[in-house]
């Protein structure tokens, strides 16, 4: 990251399909409460190798209505993954307003570089047992990792009750396989999306905001107010 975050930011160690989405919501609808008072916690975690610079400007730009969703829940913060390039994953600090997410947002550019999952996991798993994490978003399009190794840590954060939400650009089916197996062990969601999708990606983001920082009884008044994707998660909570 550039500037003031970037010397904050550490280095860790070492067409949407209707039936992912469909499969999202009902995944997110069986899911317990979570919440508790306060702030949530989410971990927004993102690809940022050179093949993802476009959905990364389109994160930059959605990440706002995670944070505005949740006001009225006491809030969230959210701390920023990346990895590029060789070997570099960093996180940022926990940030409580959108200004400042974004702009640490804005100041990373993309670069060539394998995928780095395992230690994004690795490095939500020592989060985790520092404080309270209430969930953590992914989005990438590759995954050229061990999906052993993967699946393992993702089995350790579903023992520590923090769902992965991963969102999929594309539909690379090596990774789609192992994307899919990583939110079921973590008892979380998968969802593919893309660039004509771009609505429905905010709109789930928001709802996965809502959930870490109010549990499912948010999720459903949220959906309730705000109809899309949101609405269609609290039918799905209707008939569980």
């Amino acid at each position: 990251m550039a500037g003031d975050d970037e010397k904050q930011a550490k280095s860790l160690t070492s067409t949407a399909a209707s039936g992912d989405v469909d499969a999202f919501i009902r995944k997110v609808a069986a899911m317990p409460q979570v919440r508790k008072a306060g702030s949530g916690r989410l971990i927004f975690a993102m690809d940022a190798t050179a093949s993802r610079q476009p959905t990364w400007d389109r994160a930059a730009a959605i990440q706002g209505q995670m944070f505005e969703a949740t006001q009225a829940l006491g809030g969230l913060e959210i701390q920023l993954v990346f990895y590029r390039g060789f070997r570099e994953c960093k996180a940022s600090r926990w940030y409580a307003a959108a200004a400042d997410l974004h702009r640490a947002m804005r100041g990373v550019f993309c670069a060539a570089g394998e995928t780095q999952i395992e230690r994004v996991l690795d490095h939500v798993v020592a989060e985790a047992r520092k404080g309270s994490v209430n969930a953590l978003v992914f989005v990438g399009d590759a995954m050229e990792e061990n999906p052993d190794r993967l699946c393992g840590r993702a089995g350790e954060l579903g023992l520590l009750g923090i769902p992965v939400f991963v969102f999929q650009e594309g539909s690379d089916a090596v990774a789609a396989r192992c994307f899919r197996e990583i939110a079921r062990l973590s008892k979380g969601a998968y969802s593919s999306f893309d660039g004509s999708s771009a609505q429905q990606l905010r709109e789930l983001l928001a709802a996965v905001a809502v959930y870490a920082a109010g549990g499912r009884p948010a999720l459903e008044a949220y959906g309730k107010e705000r109809g899309g994707a949101a609405l269609l998660l609290t039918s799905q909570l209707a008939k569980g």
